[in-house]
């Protein structure tokens, strides 16, 4: 009895080793499934001169910046809208986007950031979120970091650009958030040196995509200065809040040539119910 005891010990120790032989080590089944993505079209960036920051993943969820989760309901709208993005812009060269708003509380910031994490999940494109409203910086405090520098370090101090854009650790975005508020912000945003910036950035990397969050069209006139430097426009509404008197005004102000469309945020639908195909 004891003999075959230590028999079915010794086949089960060989047929374990003989598993460890054939099953590669987590190691070796990383950096495969990483090159299966690169033979798939998958473009990695270095970020060796990004500074690298860490999210605070509890605010994220609080503040619905959900779009870098799998199986989110939300998330399909955001797939819609980037792959209506790329729709429109494949071919022309057309990469920057301004995300904004009829008025404050609308949820253009939170649209920005998840439409970000969007593009961050595409084969093909990168992306940069620059935090465009200077009076009010936000996109660092809904993501949970420290924003000690941003947009106007390079406008007002002649910051080196590299020393601004930060890593979040979420392959393929970067960031541009933080700094001192400005109350010169319309000033600034029409600056020589912004329409610098906007166009060395349209031109570094033809792959990725300019995400700008930039204050509302009614509050004031940064909107109206800086939408002349970018290539698209997205007006996000809040639904039950924004009134159409205030959505039509906003609209009046900016070229219709250029915007791609209205965001409805908070808005609930039962498709929203079960994601497809779970």
């Amino acid at each position: 009895m004891i003999g075959k005891i230590k028999e079915k010990i010794s086949r089960y120790k060989k047929g374990k080793k003989d598993a460890e032989k054939k099953e590669p080590d987590l190691t070796s089944r990383v950096k495969t499934a990483e090159e299966n993505k690169e033979r798939q079209g998958w473009i990695s960036p270095n970020y060796s001169q990004s500074k690298r920051v860490y999210l605070d993943p509890g605010l994220i969820a609080e503040n619905r910046c959900f779009a870098h989760l799998d199986n989110v309901p939300e998330m399909e709208a955001y797939r819609v809208l980037r792959t209506q993005i790329m729709q429109r812009t494949r071919g022309t060269g057309c990469n920057t986007i301004m995300v904004t708003s009829a008025l404050p509380g609308e949820g253009k910031t939170i649209t920005a950031i998840n439409l970000a994490f969007t593009f961050a999940r595409e084969f093909q494109h990168t992306v940069l979120l620059v935090d465009g409203d200077l009076r009010k910086q936000n996109i660092h405090k809904y993501l949970g970091y420290a924003g000690d520098r941003g947009l106007i370090d390079y406008l007002a101090d002649s910051a080196p650009l590299p020393e601004l854009i930060k890593w979040s650790g979420i392959e393929k975005i970067t960031l541009i958030s933080g700094g001192r508020s400005c109350q010169e912000s319309a000033e600034m945003l029409g600056s020589p040196r912004m329409k610098e910036l906007v166009s060395e950035m349209k031109s570094r990397y033809h792959e990725r995509y300019i995400i700008f969050d930039v204050p509302p069209v009614l509050s004031g006139a940064d909107a109206l200065t800086f939408y002349p430097l970018v290539d698209y426009i997205i007006v996000v509404v809040q639904a039950g809040k924004t009134s159409m008197d205030d959505v039509k005004k906003a609209v009046q102000f900016l070229p219709q040539e250029k915007i791609l469309g209205f965001a409805l945020n908070r808005c609930l639908t039962s498709s929203q119910s079960e994601p497809y195909g779970q």
